[in-house]
């Protein structure tokens, strides 16, 4: 079961990277859309507006990848390390997880089996915080 919990951690790893490089490309898009509404704010069309509005959502889903991408990295380092508090936070945001198909539900499910599972939890009880 061991392989299956160091698994975990690592995939956490990849998802929290995956999820990094996603926000990187929103951020980007947001710096896009702000030198459009910057150009658009000449002309009286009202582009510049819209333009604003969707730079601030793409600002808005950057700033959260960033951060749910930096906790799956850190709890999958964590949780390569057998501590128990890992494993209860891993286990939250595997079910968080199971809504981001299709590859947020199979890192979910895999997750909740390997951590849900008897023969799992001994692993985690002789680990120092």
């Amino acid at each position: 079961m061991r392989r299956h919990v160091d698994l975990v951690g690592v995939l956490f790893l990849l998802w929290g990277g995956m999820i990094l490089l996603l926000s990187l490309s929103l951020l980007s898009l947001g710096f896009a859309a702000t030198a459009i509404g910057a150009a658009e704010s000449q002309h009286a069309t009202g582009g510049g507006l819209a333009a604003g509005l969707v730079a601030a959502g793409f600002f808005t889903l950057s700033a959260a990848g960033f951060v749910f991408g930096g906790v799956h990295l850190w709890i999958g380092t964590r949780l390569r390390g057998l501590r128990e508090w890992a494993r209860a936070l891993a286990i939250v945001l595997s079910v968080v997880d199971l809504v981001l198909i299709p590859f947020g539900t199979a890192l979910g499910a895999y997750s909740l089996w390997a951590l849900l599972n008897s023969d799992s939890r001994p692993l985690f009880l002789g680990a120092r915080d």
